[in-house]
């Protein structure tokens, strides 16, 4: 009879899912031989050890995930996005589960760029990997201030999310329309020493159309997709069940839209991309790539499993050698279209 194998350590996290549930056990994942496989990408001259990144707002600023792995581990980690002042985020209820992913309505709710310059800045420097500031703006003087800000400050990257509202186009979403798009990533190079990743919303008819835009206004790499916009109803009270109607939709349900628009992304334009979108194991990260990006980022999956970020990176590697390939990046658009 074999003998039991015994995985230590191991992390218990939370219930499973709405109300009592039973708790969900996860070993930490074994480390394979991945040693004769060039992990390392380039993402818009950044230098990234291996191309798992972790999803602005599904990693708060690193300090509860390092309680479970050395955050040195990953590629980059994108902050939680930043606004130029703190703000306390919308009311609850702002999350619900969905059959495959979740629906949230956080609102950007984040200490404000100048404390976590201050504040969480110096905890994340203690790590050897690569920070990416995420950040927001009502007005694209506020992006660029925030660049400024930021740059000095010594981040890695900045990645710009144009889904949020223009005060200065009647609260029209920055990544909705082209002229908007160009207009805030202008902006945003004009005021930033370090490359700048804008962020494209899929809640677009042409999303290759935005993406244009960003590249002629000067975008360094391009990071897609953002949340999809959905909605649950409580049948009982009729009402929906997040306070602000209406959510972000992401999980492992938005994966096959993520990729087909990474894919049309990588057509249309030649800037690096940071894939993401229902990534939870490494054969979806190893479809993205395929459809085009040079890394791929893991968000919603974090909360079912903190370790998902090291399961996708060693797949990609251990699909990198089944496949005889030296290096993960030669992942990278190799899709054969038929």
């Amino acid at each position: 009879m074999r003998e039991k194998q015994h995985l230590l350590p191991e992390v218990t996290v939370g219930c499973a899912g709405n109300g009592c549930g039973p708790e969900q056990t996860f070993p930490a994942p074994k480390q394979p031989d991945i040693s004769h496989i060039d992990m390392s990408v380039d993402l818009a001259g950044v230098s990234l050890k291996n191309p798992v990144v972790v999803a602005s707002g599904t990693f708060g600023f690193g300090r509860e995930y390092s309680q479970f792995f050395d955050l040195s581990a990953l590629g980059a980690i994108c902050c939680k996005g930043l606004t130029l002042h703190s703000r306390e985020g919308n009311p609850p209820p702002r999350i619900a589960e969905t059959p495959m992913g979740i629906l949230n309505s956080v609102g950007l709710q984040n200490p404000g760029v100048d404390a976590f310059i201050a504040d969480e800045l110096p905890f994340l420097r203690q790590h050897d990997v690569k920070i990416i500031a995420n950040i927001s703006g009502n007005t694209p003087e506020e992006y660029g201030i925030m660049c400024e800000k930021l740059s000095a400050s010594g981040v890695d990257m900045i990645e710009v999310n144009i889904s949020c509202p223009n005060v200065k186009a009647g609260g029209l979403a920055y990544g909705t329309r082209p002229d908007l798009a160009a207009e805030v990533t202008r902006e945003a190079k004009k005021h930033a020493s370090v490359p700048v990743m804008v962020k494209l919303s899929p809640n677009v008819t042409d999303i290759t159309e935005i993406a244009r835009a960003v590249a002629d206004g000067g975008a360094d790499a391009l990071s897609l997709i953002n949340t999809l916009r959905g909605m649950r109803i409580d049948v009982n009270t009729r009402r929906p069940i997040l306070k602000m109607n209406i959510g972000g939709l992401s999980g492992p349900a938005v994966l096959p839209v993520a990729v087909r628009m990474v894919w049309e992304v990588a057509s249309a334009v030649k800037l690096p991309i940071l894939g993401m979108g229902g990534v939870s194991a490494g054969e979806d990260a190893a479809q993205l790539m395929l459809a085009g990006a040079s890394a791929v980022a893991v968000g919603t999956a974090l909360f079912a499993d903190p370790y998902v970020p090291l399961k996708v990176r060693d797949r990609l590697a251990q699909l990198a050698a089944e496949q005889g390939l030296c290096a993960v990046s030669q992942l990278t658009g190799g899709v054969r279209p038929w």
